[in-house]
């Protein structure tokens, strides 16, 4: 609305591209600024949008959900204050909370993290460990933990601002759209199979940046597991205890186990997994993933997510 706002002259057509990443774009947004300062107060906890240069739009005719980026779409001001989100439900608060996570795990493991944005990403993973169980089950009776997943949803926006995401995201807005699932529950039902996905030491397919020659996702997901609280003797028993981990703190705020659970109807998650897998491959989040994928592993990725194991 702010960019239409400033410039009715442009056309979004042109800004709703399909392309993989910001350095492939071919559209250069109008300069902003020039009538209104962006001020951007969240009343979620969850998306960090305030801190970030990505929208995301759906396409009314087609239905296909995508990422736009580019810096000119960051707030000029956030003003995270937690009083604006202190009485959400706890739909919202589930959702928004697992979203918060999601953000900090793809900005830590993505190939463009960098010593400024782990530290970020790791605390805002601690924080939501500690406090979304209590900000889902007690609301505002717990102002202490609201607060600080307020904050842990800005830190983790701060983090994958610059770091970006990664498969997680690619395929949970398809889901999404497709299936008219909240976006946090549809990250959440992907998360712990897109992390064995990426923890493979031997993947098929390399990055797409050459300097990043071998996969160090498993090592990567440890760092965030110890960071967190849980051992083990090696990266592997480190890796597997913070999946169990997760697998918990998604049952404690009610995100059920499969896609399936949800009522999505098998016959049309099936007549629309391919166009899934195809949009969730060219979407913009994919290029930062540790591991590059091929659309029959996303596809095997959605199988799974949708039966269980």
């Amino acid at each position: 609305m702010w960019l239409m706002y400033e410039h009715p002259e442009a056309n979004f057509e042109d800004m709703a591209m399909d392309f993989m990443d910001i350095r492939k774009r071919v559209f250069t947004f109008p300069k902003m600024g020039e009538k209104a300062y962006f001020v951007a107060i969240p009343t979620s906890s969850g998306t960090g949008s305030e801190v970030t240069p990505f929208a995301i739009i759906t396409d009314a005719e087609t239905g296909v959900k995508w990422p736009i980026a580019d810096y000119e779409l960051l707030p000029n001001m956030a003003i995270v204050d937690v009083d604006n989100a202190m009485t959400a439900p706890k739909g919202l608060t589930s959702a928004s909370g697992i979203d918060v996570m999601t953000h900090a795990i793809e900005a830590y493991v993505s190939i463009m993290a960098t010593d400024y944005t782990d530290g970020l990403a790791m605390k805002a993973v601690k924080m939501v460990f500690d406090n979304l169980p209590s900000a889902y089950e007690n609301g505002a009776n717990d102002p202490k933990a609201r607060e600080e997943m307020h904050n842990a949803s800005c830190m983790a926006g701060m983090a994958f601002a610059n770091a970006f995401l990664g498969v997680n995201h690619s395929m949970a807005h398809k889901l999404g759209a497709f299936h008219h699932l909240p976006h946090g529950v549809a990250n959440a039902l992907i998360l712990t199979e897109v992390m064995r996905y990426n923890a493979a030491e031997v993947p098929t397919k390399m990055g797409t940046f050459s300097q990043y020659q071998y996969p160090h996702a498993l090592q990567r997901y440890a760092e965030l597991g110890r960071f967190a609280g849980c051992t083990g003797n090696t990266d592997e028993e480190v890796f597997e205890n913070f999946i169990a981990k997760l697998e918990d703190l998604k049952e404690k705020i009610g995100i059920k186990k499969t896609i399936k659970d949800y009522g999505i109807d098998e016959k049309y998650f099936l007549d629309t997994l391919d166009d899934m897998c195809e949009q969730a491959f060219n979407d913009q989040c994919t290029g930062a993933n540790p591991r590059y994928p091929l659309i029959k592993e996303i596809k095997e990725i959605y199988l799974k997510c949708y039966y269980g194991k």
